[in-house]
């Protein structure tokens, strides 16, 4: 068959090309340039990129160059297939590395013209619901509410969000169904009552339970100097009063110890257990009774409080006992299964808390005029809104709630108006969703900048899941956030407020998947080392290490290089590291170059293994995903399981399995692109410790080949092969960082936008300021496209 190809496309269209592009554009594409690129496609694409074959749902005949616009969805897909060399595929002919660039420059800059004269922020939906950990953020901030007692925690109290493309705050998932509406009224009502300090609220009965594989003979982190095991409770308690706080054991304490209930960093009851004598049972064999619960009940202030139950070691020698997991047990020494604080019981009173500070801007007594209560009410209801709402508010807005408060006034006074008041704002459309406005007079698909309160909404939830702050409101408010220098100074000032911490919590843990950390279950056959200690530490390094180049003004290629990282003892011995001691995280400097960045992290190493071995298609296809932006399609059905055996019955190596699966052709196309990938990493075993022999025995091959021919081995060749081209890493965290900031999936027109900021951001390093700052200024998040 003769194919049309793009060639005759494109010199037909650039002889008319006045019409369809303005002139820049087709001076460019006449050069020269766009001969090279139909020539390119021509010989390695067309034949199987055609109308009648569709390799992969793709055609490229007929696609006209000079109207590149019509087709940017197929162009920037063709442009990001050249840029990572996956196309053709091995054993076709293919092009030269100096063509792969030029062909790809070359529709870029087309593609980033096209972007230029016809600006498109792609469309977002009117509402856009706060996802559950943007709501709890926003009740911590409007508030002052952080650390909810268990049962007003918002993760019991609303479900999970769904996610795609690894984000759980794209608009388009984030529905409402009655059930979902009925969860928010009561967690309005139950909220609104714990802020206000209500008397009549039920005793709260919260339990905290411990994984059973956390190890307690030694010190843990965040719990007092000289303890051992334990938990830390973070609460907030509802009223003054007196508290109980019961202390559960996994079975019999089979030695006496003291254990030290603290609160606030303050010792508030020494408990003794262990004294249960042996009993002799029915077959003779003496045996210890399961340790009873013990108990105190300790008088404390309503608000947020710091408890800490652990146990005193008994001498030195107890206190330096060997960390060893059995995995069905606890350790050597005594443990606590569960802390439980209930109460109050005799509540004395709302307190000053945090959260009554802030509701009550003025406190009315009770012998004072109706009128005068009214107007604090008012006040109160006006400043509250205002927050919730994200803008000034209208004598509208608290006409809307004052039936609410008087409501509550007849129930129980003052003190419950302003409650019931806000559990109806807490339920408000205008608090639960992101509402963006088109002007009355906007035609449909005209494309307008967002108010100056709809950039502070955008900007407060991108860096901190949150509702703006009283200054970001102040200065939208009077139409200053756009001046010179402001916007500037609001981004600076944000990514330096604890509150940008949401960037490492949310946008990082959920791009580089690290929360899959928390389902993983090694084999307790294959790896009995592996512990909740080891779990929680691998979380920890990762949260310390991306928040220390995100937020650090650092380059955001540091993610890959960097040459530090935070260990506590139990993590530091898991990666070979000497002279490191205690719980604390502490930064350490890496000699070993396998361990450096994300590539050596024990969390990332062990999400993409098995439970029982590593899996290089994981780790390849974590890798092309989430550093390369380029995912493989799923795979087809019917994919045969993993031969790890010789008809003979000898194991198997990885990568002889893996080879042997290759030579399956459904299969070989995509793990040519994974599995050189996941090869480089087989030093790494399935909890992230390092080998230099398989499960073979055999000394591990952690070689690879790219698609292109370039060959590499082990991390530190993987590491330098993705930094050959930074912009392609850098491409990735613009491309997600984007997606988190705008709240929707990547579309064709915003790909122009990406490799503006990172062009920018290569003049500064690729410094993630510099970034946040050109996302921030970019048109899909300044403007806005008008729905009909």
């Amino acid at each position: 068959m003769q194919h049309r190809g793009v060639v005759n496309a494109a010199v037909a269209s650039l002889a008319v090309v006045g019409v369809f592009l303005p002139v820049a554009v087709a001076a460019q594409l006449a050069s020269g340039g766009a001969g090279q690129v139909t020539a390119t496609l021509d010989r390695y694409c067309v034949a199987c990129h055609n109308d009648r074959l569709r390799t992969a749902e793709l055609s490229l005949e007929g696609l006209d160059l000079a109207r590149i616009g019509d087709h940017a969805e197929v162009w920037e897909t063709v442009v990001r297939r050249l840029r990572l060399q996956t196309m053709p595929p091995i054993g076709r002919p293919r092009p030269e590395a100096e063509v792969y660039d030029a062909v790809a420059s070359e529709l870029e800059a087309a593609l980033d013209r096209h972007a230029a004269d016809a600006p498109d922020p792609g469309r977002r939906p009117a509402l856009h619901r706060l996802s559950r950990t943007e709501y709890q953020n926003a009740v911590r901030d409007l508030l002052a509410l952080d650390h909810l007692p268990k049962e007003f925690d918002i993760g019991v109290m609303l479900p999970a969000d769904n996610a795609t493309s690894g984000f759980d705050n794209l608009a388009d998932l984030l529905f409402v169904s009655p059930t979902l509406m009925e969860r928010y009224l009561g967690a309005a009502r139950k909220i609104s009552r714990l802020a206000v300090g209500d008397s009549t609220m039920l005793p709260i009965v919260d339990t905290y339970q411990l994984d059973r594989n956390l190890i307690q003979d030694r010190h843990l982190e965040g719990m007092p100097l000289g303890t051992r095991g334990g938990t830390r409770v973070q609460t907030y308690l509802p009223l003054d009063g007196e508290y109980l706080i019961t202390v559960e054991f996994p079975g019999a304490v089979r030695q006496e110890s003291d254990l030290d209930v603290s609160v606030d960093g303050e010792r508030v009851a020494l408990l003794t257990v262990g004294r249960n004598p042996q009993q002799r049972g029915a077959s003779g064999v003496f045996t210890f009774e399961a340790e009873p619960d013990v108990e105190t009940r300790v008088p404390l202030q309503a608000g947020p409080r710091d408890i800490t139950v652990a146990f005193l070691p008994r001498s030195a020698a107890a206190s330096g006992g060997v960390v060893r997991s059995g995995r069905g047990g606890r350790g050597r020494q005594p443990s606590i299964a569960s802390v439980i604080v209930s109460g109050p019981f005799g509540a004395d009173g709302a307190g000053d808390t945090p959260s009554r500070q802030r509701i009550f801007s003025c406190r009315p007594g009770t012998g004072e005029a109706s009128a005068v209560r009214e107007a604090c009410a008012r006040e109160i209801l006006a400043t509250t809104a205002r927050r919730a709402y994200r803008r000034p508010v209208s004598e509208e807005d608290i006409t809307r709630l004052l039936p609410f408060y008087e409501q509550g006034v007849e129930e129980g006074g003052f003190e419950r108006g302003i409650q019931r008041a806000i559990e109806r704002v807490l339920v408000s459309p205008e608090f639960l969703f992101r509402i963006e406005r088109d002007p009355a007079d906007a035609a449909t698909d005209e494309i307008y900048q967002v108010s100056e309160l709809e950039l502070a909404s955008r900007l407060s939830f991108f860096l901190w899941a949150s509702i703006p702050d009283d200054q970001l409101l102040e200065l939208a408010s009077a139409g200053r956030l756009r001046e010179p220098g402001v916007l500037d100074e609001q981004v600076r000032r944000m990514l330096a407020d604890p509150r940008a911490e949401a960037l490492t919590t949310n946008f990082a843990e959920q791009w580089l998947f690290l929360r899959d950390i928390e389902l993983k279950e090694p084999d307790a056959g294959y790896f009995p080392s592996f512990d909740e200690n080891l779990r929680q530490a691998f979380r920890r390094e990762m949260e310390l290490f991306v928040d220390s180049v995100l937020r650090g003004d650092d380059s955001v290629l540091e993610l890959l290089t960097a040459e530090h990282t935070f260990v506590n003892e139990r993590l530091a011995k898991h990666y070979g590291i000497p002279h490191v001691f205690g719980s604390r995280f502490r930064r350490v400097e890496l000699e070993e170059q396998s361990r450096r960045g994300l590539l050596g992290k024990g969390a990332i190493l062990t999400l993409t293994s098995y439970a029982n071995r590593t899996s290089p298609v994981l780790r390849g296809k974590w890798v092309l995903e989430n550093l390369l932006s380029s995912p493989p399609p799923p795979p087809p059905p019917d994919v045969p399981a993993l031969d790890e055996t010789t008809d003979d019955g000898r194991p198997r190596s990885m990568r002889e399995a893996m080879e042997q699966h290759r030579a399956n052709p459904a299969c070989a196309s995509c793990h040519a692109q994974m599995d050189p990938l996941g090869f480089a990493l087989e030093n790494f075993d399935a909890i992230g410790r390092w080998r230099v022999l398989s499960e073979t025995g055999n000394p591990i091959d952690a070689s690879g080949q790219l698609p292109s021919g370039t060959s590499f081995e082990g991390p530190a060749g993987l590491r330098d092969q993705i930094l050959a081209s930074p912009d392609r890493f850098v491409t990735t965290v613009v491309d997600k960082l984007l997606m988190y900031a705008l709240g929707r999936n990547i579309e064709a027109q915003d790909y122009p936008t990406i490799r503006s900021v990172v062009r920018d951001a290569a003049r500064d390093q690729y410094q993630f300021a510099t970034i946040v700052n050109g996302i921030v200024k970019s048109t899909p998040f300044q403007m806005r496209k008008a729905q009909s």
